[in-house]
Formats: C-alpha cells, sequence, structure tokens
C-alpha cells in the first residue's frame, strides 16, 4: 500500500491496482480540473481539483464500508449472503468506482454543464456521471490489472453500470449509496474539503460520529436492505445536513459565484463554436460519449486549456469580462424561499429592465441539489422487525429547511446604474432582498 498525504483525511492509502489507475493520463487530467470551478473569484483558496477530491471520496467509502461490515455482519452474511470473499470484492469495486466518478468532469466542473450535448436515447442533457461511465471504456487495461484479475473479476461493465445506477440486485444499489444518496462519500468529502480550502466553518459536522452510526438494515416495507444511521447518530446527521445548507447559501449560490458560472458558460459557449466538429455532434456544446473520437475530443477540454484560450483574448464578450473581471452585478433578488408576491415582484422587474437584463439566476436550476430523499434512521428492532424513520421525522431542525428558491437578476457593469434607477422607481419594496 502507498499512502499519500491529504489535508482532511491524514493518509490515504492506495494499493498497485489503484496506484496504476491515478497514473492514467484521465486520471491525471482531473488535477486540471477544479473543484469549485470561478469560485477563487470570491475566496481566493478554492483552487483544489478533482483530482484530491475523488482520492477523498475513495476514502470516505472505505470507511464508511467498514464501519458497516464490522457493525451489520449478521444481515450481509445471513439475509444478503454474503461471504468474506464476496465482500472484499465489493471494496474493492467501490474504492475503483469512488475513484472513478468524477472523471467525466468538463473544464471548472460543474459550470461546464450548461453545454453538455442533448442524449438522443433519453431527450435530456448528457451530465458528467455519463462521460465518467463511458470513460472506464477507455480506460480498459488498466481495469484489467492483474491484481484484478488474480482477486476480483471486476469487469468495466460492473464499473459502469455501478457510476451509472444501474445496478443489477438490492445488494449493488445497497453499496451505490455510499457513493450516491443523502448520506454518501461524495457529499461527506466535498463538504470538509470545500470549507477548508475556502476559509469558512460552515461545512464542517462531526465526520467520525457520522460514519461510527453507520448501518445496514432491512427496510419493513420493501424488505430491501437500506443504509441508515443508529439513533444515537442523529444530532451527527443534523449537523451533516445543516452544513450542506450552509454550504449551498453562502458559498455554492453565492452572488459572484454564480455571476462567473454564467459568463463562463457564454464564453465557453464561444470557444466551442470554434472548434472543428466530429461529425453528428451538435455546434456550440461539447463533444457526446457516445463514440471513442467523440470521447476523446472531450477529454481534451481541461481548465488549462481554457485559461490558455481566455488569455489569448478568446471567448467573446464574456471571455473578456473574466478577464478584467467586470462581472455582472446583482441589482434584485427575491427572499431565499419567495412567496407568490416575491415571484410576482421578480417578473415585474424584469419586464420594467427589459433588455437591461444580462441574466436571470433561479437556484432551481443550480448544479446543488439540497434534499431529494431523506435519510432513514434505525430506532430499534422488535421481534426481528426493524423500525426506520425518516430523519425529518425526528428532527425539527431539519423538518424546518425549506429549499432555497431564491431568483437573482443580474445587469452589465454599464447598464447597472439605470437598472437601479428603474427598481427603484417600482411601487412597492424596492430592492428586494
Amino acid at each position: 500500500m502507498k499512502p499519500i498525504r491529504d489535508p482532511i483525511h491524514g493518509f490515504i492509502e492506495l494499493n498497485e491496482w489503484e496506484q496504476d489507475i491515478i497514473n492514467h493520463p484521465l486520471f491525471q487530467r482531473l488535477r486540471r480540473i477544479r473543484q469549485l470551478a470561478w469560485t477563487d473569484m470570491v475566496y481566493p483558496g478554492a483552487l483544489h481539483t478533482r483530482f484530491e477530491h475523488s482520492l477523498g471520496v475513495m476514502h470516505v467509502a472505505t470507511r464508511m464500508f467498514k464501519n458497516v461490515r464490522l457493525g451489520s455482519e449478521d444481515i450481509l452474511k445471513n439475509d444478503l449472503n454474503y461471504t468474506d470473499g464476496g465482500l472484499d470484492r465489493v471494496l474493492a469495486l467501490i474504492r475503483i468506482s469512488c475513484l472513478l466518478h468524477d472523471i467525466g468532469h468538463g473544464p471548472f466542473s460543474h459550470a461546464a454543464e450548461e453545454l453538455m450535448p442533448i442524449s438522443e436515447n433519453t431527450g435530456k442533457p448528457y451530465d458528467h456521471e455519463s462521460y465518467s461511465a463511458e470513460a472506464v471504456t477507455l480506460m480498459e487495461d488498466i481495469i484489467n490489472h492483474r491484481t484484478n484479475e488474480r482477486n476480483y473479476g471486476i469487469t468495466t461493465q460492473d464499473i459502469k453500470e455501478f457510476l451509472n445506477g444501474e445496478v443489477p440486485d438490492e445488494g449493488s444499489l445497497l453499496w451505490r449509496r455510499l457513493l450516491s444518496s443523502q448520506l454518501d462519500a461524495d457529499r461527506v468529502d466535498y463538504l470538509l474539503r470545500d470549507s477548508h480550502h475556502i476559509g469558512v466553518a460552515y461545512g464542517r459536522y462531526d465526520l467520525d460520529r457520522l460514519v461510527s452510526t453507520l448501518t445496514v438494515a432491512i427496510d419493513p416495507e420493501t424488505d430491501a436492505p437500506v443504509l441508515a444511521i443508529e439513533e444515537g447518530g442523529l444530532h451527527a446527521a443534523e449537523g451533516f445536513i445543516l452544513a450542506r445548507y450552509m454550504m449551498f447559501t453562502q458559498v455554492y449560490f453565492h452572488k459572484t459565484r454564480r455571476a462567473y458560472d454564467f459568463h463562463f458558460s457564454e464564453a465557453m459557449r464561444s470557444l466551442l463554436d470554434e472548434e472543428p466538429y466530429l461529425k453528428g455532434q451538435m455546434k456550440g456544446r461539447f463533444p457526446a460519449p457516445n463514440n471513442i473520437a467523440s470521447l476523446k475530443a472531450y477529454f481534451q477540454w481541461t481548465d488549462w486549456r481554457v485559461l490558455g484560450l481566455l488569455e489569448q483574448g478568446k471567448g467573446g464578450y464574456h471571455g473578456e469580462i473574466i478577464r478584467r473581471r467586470k462581472h455582472f452585478k446583482k441589482v434584485y433578488a427575491t427572499k431565499e424561499v419567495p412567496d407568490k408576491d416575491d415571484l410576482e415582484r421578480a417578473e415585474e422587474v424584469c419586464q420594467h429592465l427589459g433588455d437591461k437584463v444580462g441574466f436571470v439566476d433561479r437556484a432551481e436550476q443550480s448544479w446543488y441539489k439540497f434534499l431529494d430523499k431523506d435519510i432513514p434512521v434505525l430506532q430499534g428492532t422488535k421481534n426481528t422487525r426493524q423500525f426506520l424513520t425518516p430523519l425529518s421525522k425526528l428532527s425539527s431542525v431539519v423538518n424546518g429547511l425549506k429549499s432555497v428558491n431564491q431568483i437573482r437578476i443580474y445587469v452589465s457593469e454599464e447598464n447597472r446604474k439605470e437598472a437601479e434607477k428603474i427598481i427603484e422607481a417600482l411601487p412597492g419594496r424596492g430592492k428586494g432582498a
């Protein structure tokens, strides 16, 4: 095992197979993809990358798995029929999948997803997970490593299914939740990592307590295994949810950070318009992950390449805004949780500003999702029947949180003063929140 020192978790250990995966050019590319896009325009320390985050996710998922394996051995072996060898294979699959889960990110991470092409199969835009899953096919020689062949027999298809969530059985779905759920290793790592590099305390919570109370339970309604927390970890889970809420409102949805997401998307569109297009690809968007040539073209895009082009004066009007740091400014915003009157007021402001509106930003369109499904809490067992209760029903703190649906209106620097005058002249609450 080779140790790598990490600022969040101390030493992260890698076996020979994992070291070779990390040395692959596609994984090394993550050194050139920032975790938080243009957030350094607000918080100068936010220059960390998807490379270190991916290592952290693998490490956290390993901790979670080992704790669950230790504390839930009866369920894993008696109810789910796992052997020790089978569980070793599961851990290997989890570690490799966590390493590769973000390999498909475009330049400046989530900021690039505005320009993903539309899938012919779904009619919806691809996401970075789609590229991550398909990237595995470009790494087949490393996936078929001697360590894997001799011990686990994990295939590229196994990893693709795990990354896509298209797992074959309930047991696999259980482990998939370590990578994608309300309480997954991805969120666990990025909250601590982002707050560390930015220099804020919002994303901190009790990781040790959270991991130590993670367990496997059988859902009495479906008889399916689920990841849950023991009742003793309830307050640690509350702290985790509050950390996510605060990081979203104070960092991920910061007004200036979001402005740069918009400017980058428009500048990137201009850069893509200048690219030679592969057959069947959509103009002004990234190549789709539907063939080898397109995948290779997509993975040529990194933060370094974009920054070089912007430095050369490319990227159009919005590229110039980024170079000069003359971003659009917020002139109006609703409350974080707007009511009907707030929404109508925002619409009225847009109408009066007319073509002076640079763009309208909506929290619901942000990549960040606050609450999709609740965290189950294991409250006890009676006559072999386990009682699971959603966290929000046990916690008045979590139950009181509401998803942020704020709307913000931005204008260019040259239109700012006039826009503010127009808004001030409107009857009612003036500038809004």
